[in-house]
Formats: structure tokens, C-alpha cells, sequence
């Protein structure tokens, strides 16, 4: 019988940071909580463009003028950017709590069945993320 040296994990170092590679799952959870994040703290502008949006039609004039004009010294673009930001956010945050439930519903826990769902999410998350971005910003 022949005793194997088995492996040691241990956490990395703040210096190994930059050039440790992080699997997909990993990017999609860090991520989310991003995301999350940036809802929470972008939830004061959701709230405003809701309520300008649906008080009146000269509110709704003045919420649309935000993205031509801007809001007093905001630029029009930085608007934008950041609407994109809150877009990019609410649909990586969708998918992959949707990939999460489905994990949970289906017990999906394989390594490579979390790798192909995170690169699922990763993918149609920045790909629906430019096709709106695209409409935000004039291209159709």
C-alpha cells in the first residue's frame, strides 16, 4: 500500500492576486454581488427616473431631456453610461439568480455543468447588455 502525498490547499496571498485565474463560476458570483451592490447604491437614480418618468408629460419632457441634455452639470453621455451600468447590472443579476435557482432545482453541481452555465451567463448577460445599450444610445 503506498501512501500518496495528498494536496494542500491553502488561501492565496494578497501578491498573488493579479495573476490568479479565477474560473468562470467564480467571475459570475463575484459579479453578482457586484451588481447587487450597484443596484442598492444606484436605487436614488432608478427611483428619480421612475417617478419623472410617470408624474406628468412635462416630467417625462425633463426625464428624456436628461439623455440629450444631461442634468444640470452631468453630461448627457455620463447619463447614459450610467444607465447602461444599471442595465448591465439588473441583467447580470437576473440570469445569474436565475442560473442559481436552477442550480438549486435541478442539483446542476457538476464542475463542468457550473463552467457552461457560467459562461451562459457571462455571455447573454453582456450580449443583451449591448443590444439595449445599442438602443439606449441611438444605434437602431
Amino acid at each position: 500500500m503506498s501512501n500518496k502525498k495528498r494536496p494542500t490547499f491553502t488561501n492565496i496571498h494578497v501578491t498573488q492576486i493579479v495573476s490568479y485565474r479565477l474560473p468562470p463560476a467564480g467571475i459570475v458570483s463575484i459579479l453578482h454581488r457586484i451588481s447587487g451592490l450597484m443596484m442598492f447604491l444606484l436605487l436614488p437614480f432608478v427611483i428619480w427616473m421612475f417617478d419623472t418618468s410617470l408624474t406628468s408629460e412635462i416630467s417625462y419632457e425633463s426625464f428624456t431631456n436628461a439623455f440629450v441634455a444631461g442634468i444640470g452639470f452631468v453630461p448627457a453621455w455620463f447619463v447614459k453610461l450610467v444607465t447602461l451600468g444599471l442595465i448591465w447590472g439588473y441583467l447580470h443579476h437576473f440570469i445569474a439568480g436565475v442560473r442559481h435557482l436552477w442550480m438549486d432545482a435541478t442539483h446542476s453541481v457538476s464542475k463542468e455543468q457550473g463552467h457552461s452555465s457560467a459562461v451562459m451567463t457571462l455571455a447573454l448577460s453582456v450580449l443583451l447588455t449591448l443590444v439595449l445599450g445599442a438602443k439606449l444610445f441611438g444605434l437602431y
